[in-house]
């Protein structure tokens, strides 16, 4: 896998987490236990940082950055689609980010919502919980998402980080 420091900023990578030999996890970048990174993923922690909670993925394709004085924070269990890009937000545990959609600056994503597939949650954009944002921009829709909602997802990828761990190799 491709793992660089940068300057004093090294990855902080937890032993339980995996992170697919095709991603790049680059400077101040946390990613806590049981959480995954998946192929053609890109972790810049340039210049705040990234913090990743635990039991988190991050699928194929994701971009992930942040700004000169803000970070980005995914909670825990949550799940970050493919294709996804985002920077400098707050996504709060149990929360889905669907595929193709963008997080921009500022913007918070409350516990237990969804973000829909190829949504743009502008800047400075809150979501409440168990919200869902759907649209370009994105339209919120408050309190429409039933507790626990998300979870079966993100135990499914805890399940999915543990197995690949243990029994991806390489054959050629």
């Amino acid at each position: 896998m491709a793992i660089y420091a940068l300057g004093d900023d090294e990855p902080i990578i937890d032993p339980l987490a995996f992170v697919h030999p095709e991603a790049t996890v680059i400077g101040r970048v946390s990613i806590g236990p049981d959480s995954s990174i998946w192929p053609g993923t890109v972790l810049r922690g340039d210049p705040a940082g990234i913090v990743i909670g635990e039991g988190t993925s991050v699928q194929d394709g994701a971009v992930i950055h942040c700004l000169e004085n803000r970070q980005t924070l995914i909670g825990d269990r949550c799940t970050v689609g493919h294709n996804v890009h985002m920077e400098g937000c707050t996504i709060a545990d149990e929360a889905l980010v669907g595929s193709g959609s963008i997080v921009l600056p500022f913007a918070e994503i409350g516990s237990g919502s969804i973000v829909g597939a190829n949504a743009v949650v502008t800047e400075k954009t809150i979501v409440p919980p168990l919200s869902m944002a759907l649209g370009v921009p994105a339209k919120i829709r408050e309190g429409v998402v039933a507790e626990g909602t998300t979870l079966l997802n993100a135990h499914a990828y805890i399940e999915r980080c543990r197995y690949y761990r243990e029994n991806l190799r390489r054959i050629d």
